[in-house]
């Protein structure tokens, strides 16, 4: 028996295999949402150094998603094979190094514990064929935009941009929706942010968003349609207002310092992505 005949028999297999996928992947996840900001910071100052006429920074000094090797940030010990496994190397080293004993923040485990239950719950709700192939991608891209917006309140367009295209190659076939509505979803979910963008700092002066929440919507318009747009801004706006007041409330958030809203539009986008139609077929039906 194949692989491919083994997880159209046995879906528990199939399941399986997508959550240890997911750990794995998980493992990845974290080197990206830690090293792609950096990667941009280290591209904005060559193009700085470039218009003032100065040298780029020397190779060696460079990063990127391979070089160099994963080490502990607190004493530069390279970290093994054996203590990169995800979640269980965590488990085994205690959450410390093993040199120096310094504490692992315990992002690492759950980045990958979260990216594996994700994965092993949309193969069993989708399973076994090309949708949930794809419907594991966006996701893994949604958990790494999560990550990096909380981090630096930033969404890279090297993530959001390619979503955007993935979701319109997606439903060439209609996986997800026809490639109209698909069109139109993009379209409409970078022109509704963009537009609320626009009047609130014509109003206020300020900025309430960043142009990646732009691309971000966009993305999920191209992979769902313009008719799961409403819910997802709704699912997401509930959502963010909830978290932002009780940070202001109870964590002593101040107001002046922004909440980024990357992470609520990938809450949403992923909610949608599950019951988006069953959400809306009932609120309808009200």
């Amino acid at each position: 028996m194949s692989i491919l005949e083994l997880f159209q028999t046995f879906p528990a297999a199939f399941v399986i295999a997508a959550s240890i996928l997911g750990l794995t992947i998980g493992s990845f996840l974290n080197v990206l949402i830690y090293r792609l900001p950096k990667m941009m910071e280290q591209e904005w100052h060559d193009q700085c150094a470039d218009l003032r006429g100065e040298p780029a920074p020397p190779e060696q000094k460079r990063i990127n998603l391979a070089f160099p090797p994963s080490t502990c940030p607190a004493c530069g010990h390279s970290i093994r094979p054996w203590e990169n496994i995800p979640v269980l190397s965590y488990l085994w080293l205690r959450g410390r190094c093993s040199a120096c004993s310094a504490r692992i923040a315990p992002r690492y485990p759950l980045v990958e514990t979260l990216t594996g239950l994700l994965s092993g719950y949309i193969a069993w709700h989708f399973g076994f064929g090309i949708s949930a192939l794809f419907a594991l991608i966006f996701v893994w891209v949604l958990i790494a935009l999560t990550f990096i917006d909380l981090d630096t309140q930033l969404l890279p367009d090297s993530l959001t941009q390619p979503l955007i295209w993935l979701g319109l190659l997606v439903n060439l076939g209609g996986s997800f929706t026809t490639l109209p509505a698909a069109v139109i979803g993009a379209c409409s979910g970078y022109a509704v942010l963009w537009t609320v963008y626009w009047l609130f700092k014509l109003a206020t002066g300020k900025e309430g968003m960043g142009y990646g929440d732009f691309k971000l919507l966009a993305a999920i318009g191209a992979w769902f349609g313009w008719q799961l747009l409403p819910v997802t801004l709704l699912l997401s706006s509930i959502v963010g207002a909830t978290v932002g007041l009780s940070l202001i409330l109870f964590a002593g958030h101040k107001r002046q310092i922004p909440i980024p809203f990357g992470p609520y539009l990938a809450g949403g986008g992923l909610i949608t992505m599950l019951w988006g139609h069953a959400i809306t077929q009932t609120y309808l039906s009200l």
